[in-house]
């Protein structure tokens, strides 16, 4: 395949999925994945900044996409029921892909430094539901809350998701997820009562 052609990115990411899974994370560096696709180290580097970044490419879009749904969403909606809507809808159409994203959670999980990328990725994610939300005339302090607890409602139910071994809808395990909260918050004293 010649260098140039349009699908270089795709065939990075293909090349370093296979080899990662074949040899372990740590064990491949840039220019074997580069080998294994036909093309350059440069070009490597024209796609991703870093060879973590070949796993993260997508990060951009699933924040875009979820702040995109949370600021469309009615303003009778809650802010709780917005974000969860939001990340139960754009987590649903990223596990339709099935078994490639569960390899590539478990290639995340196989390093720590691909743990941490992901916590950092997340933690922006939070950052940026907590801003859409303040925008939707949520007040600060309660834009990031909701969005801390969204996020990790998310992340956990994805892990379940990405744990099971079929095809398994992501929806009924967040349902789960925050039933779950809902239920272990519920009313309580203040803790200045206690």
């Amino acid at each position: 395949m010649a260098r140039w052609q349009p699908d270089a990115q795709e065939r990075l990411q293909h090349a370093a999925m296979t080899l990662f899974l074949e040899r372990g994370y740590d064990e491949v560096t840039v220019a074997e994945i580069a080998d294994r696709a036909g093309l350059t180290r440069r070009t490597y580097f024209n796609y991703f900044a870093d060879k973590r970044e070949v796993l993260f490419s997508g990060a951009a879009t699933f924040e875009r996409e979820i702040i995109d749904a949370v600021l469309a969403a009615p303003a009778a909606v809650s802010s709780v029921d917005v974000v969860m809507g939001a990340l139960g809808t754009v987590g649903a159409a990223l596990t339709a892909w099935g078994e490639p994203v569960r390899q590539r959670q478990r290639v995340v999980e196989s390093a720590t430094e691909l743990r941490e990328r992901e916590l950092i990725k997340m933690d922006a994610l939070v950052t940026a539901l907590a801003d859409a939300l303040h925008q939707r005339g949520v007040e600060r302090l309660t834009a990031t809350l909701v969005a801390q607890v969204g996020v990790a409602v998310y992340r956990t139910a994805f892990q379940q998701w990405a744990e099971s071994s079929g095809p398994r809808d992501l929806a009924p395990i967040m349902d789960d997820a925050i039933r779950r909260i809902r239920a272990a918050v519920g009313p309580a004293a203040p803790l200045s009562a206690r």
